[in-house]
């Protein structure tokens, strides 16, 4: 009865770590799996990062690009503007100094 006791003993520690090697290598596929799940997320993570971070800077490098316009437009514009009161203020000085010849003139005439 003993060697009966003992093969049923010896039976149950060789199941047991039959079934324990089977675990482990049934695991590690899965274990390997997620691990490999875990990092094609994180590098998915990271492009997805650094496509913002790249969308930012080209957004602040638009920005900059609009305003350096703006500001060349409205310097462009001022300057426009100030050619053409120049040119307002000779054309209406010119036009002052050829109504005065015209009324110099017909008084002289006028007086002869």
């Amino acid at each position: 009865m003993s060697k009966i006791v003992a093969t049923l003993i010896a039976g149950l520690f060789a199941t047991s770590a039959f079934a324990q090697t089977a675990a482990t290598q049934a695991t590690t596929p899965a274990a390997k799996a997620e691990a490999q799940e875990a990092k094609d997320v994180a590098k998915a993570d990271a492009k997805v990062q650094k496509a913002q971070a790249e969308a930012k800077a080209d957004v602040a490098d638009a920005k900059a690009d609009a305003a350096k316009t703006k500001a060349k437009a409205e310097k462009k514009a001022t300057k426009k503007k100030a050619e053409a009161k120049a040119d307002a203020a000779e054309h209406k000085a010119e036009h002052k100094a050829d109504s005065a010849e015209h009324k110099a003139d017909t008084t002289a005439a006028a007086s002869k």
